[in-house]
């Protein structure tokens, strides 16, 4: 695996924004999921060295509270909106006035959110993880939250929660600052928002995905998306499968 750039930094208010920054040619933006980061996300299943190798300039950050940005224990300050502007924010710091944006999971509900919020700034988008929770359940449930504060691992009984707990810990994570941007990260989009959505759209989540909810749901409200159904992945192993890469390759390549 090559081994990435120094880690780069910006501010956005009073918010310190990580990121790296690969490549040259048409930029793409990384947006990484709940609890993970820019390495664990995409640096280490392949993805940033795919997309430079395919003549892309990668730019993937630290969403706040995550990785190297700053920790935050408001649950407000994670509110979809400003976490989408961090990356609106990361554009403006590098002089980028239009790019690609891949989110995946949260990362994917972000980027759904830049494209209604600041569609000139996205010229196309792909999601992945994410279905019809976008615009139903609003987000990770607080038996989440609720996880990442037990005292141990041992004391978590919920299936969804452990999991994320264990992922968490991992990753070496605040979860102090993870469990308020559950609570904080709860919005939604209306199918009447969706449907304002002209961003051309890659829809990817995992055949055995239990957290993203409908695919087929989530694609038929974005006017023109295409939807990828990634065969015998769960959640946490869509991310990295060959045959999202080719689809996001071959998507990617379409815009040009």
């Amino acid at each position: 695996m090559d081994t990435p750039n120094p880690v780069l930094s910006f501010r956005n208010g009073t918010v310190e924004i990580a990121y790296l920054d690969e490549g040259s040619g048409d930029p793409i933006v990384l947006i990484h999921g709940f609890a993970s980061n820019k390495e664990i996300n995409w640096v280490n299943p392949g993805w940033v060295m795919t997309l430079v190798r395919d003549g892309r300039r990668v730019l993937a950050l630290d969403c706040r509270g995550h990785g190297a940005s700053s920790k935050l224990y408001d649950p407000a300050l994670y509110h979809t909106e400003l976490m989408a502007d961090d990356v609106r924010a990361l554009l403006d710091h590098l002089d980028i006035a239009r790019a690609d944006v891949m989110g995946y999971s949260m990362g994917a509900r972000v980027t759904a959110f830049l494209a209604l919020a600041a569609p000139k700034r996205v010229r196309c988008a792909i999601l992945g993880g994410l279905g019809a929770r976008l615009i139903e359940g609003a987000g990770l449930p607080e038996s989440i939250a609720v996880a990442l504060e037990a005292p141990s691992v041992d004391d978590v009984t919920d299936p969804q929660g452990r999991m994320f707990r264990i992922f968490a810990d991992q990753a070496k994570s605040d979860r102090r600052a993870l469990a308020a941007c559950i609570r904080g990260t709860r919005q939604t989009l209306s199918a009447e928002q969706l449907a304002r959505i002209t961003t051309p759209m890659l829809i990817a989540v995992g055949t055995k995905d239990n957290v993203a909810g409908s695919l087929q749901t989530l694609a038929a409200l974005v006017p023109g998306a295409r939807a990828l159904d990634i065969p015998d992945r769960d959640h946490m192993l869509a991310v990295g499968d060959r045959i999202f890469k080719a689809a996001a390759l071959e998507f990617l390549a379409q815009q040009s």
